[in-house]
C-alpha cells in the first residue's frame, strides 16, 4: 500500500517516481526518481506518516533501473 501512497502524492505534485517493493529487503519499498530529481516531498510526506521510517540513497544514476532486486542493475551480468 506504500507504494500506491508515494505514487498517488507523486501524481498529484506532477512529479515522475519509480516506486517498487523490496524482493531482497523486508518491509521495504524503493523509489527513484530521474537524475538531479528532488526528493524533499517524498522524504516529509513519509516522515509525516511514518515516524520510524529510514530513508537511505543506495545508488545514483542508475540507468533504466530495477528496484526490487538492486543486483539486477549491474550491467556485467547480462550479454547480448
Amino acid at each position: 500500500m506504500l507504494r500506491g501512497r508515494i505514487r498517488k502524492l507523486c501524481l498529484e505534485n506532477n512529479k515522475n517516481v519509480l516506486v517498487e517493493n523490496s524482493g531482497d529487503s523486508e518491509n521495504a519499498v524503493r523509489f527513484a526518481v530521474t537524475s538531479g530529481g528532488d526528493i524533499s516531498l517524498i522524504n516529509s510526506y513519509l516522515e509525516k506518516i511514518l515516524p520510524d521510517v529510514k530513508i537511505e540513497k543506495i545508488k545514483s544514476n542508475v540507468k533504466n533501473p530495477v528496484l526490487s532486486k538492486m543486483k539486477v542493475n549491474l550491467e556485467e551480468r547480462y550479454f547480448l
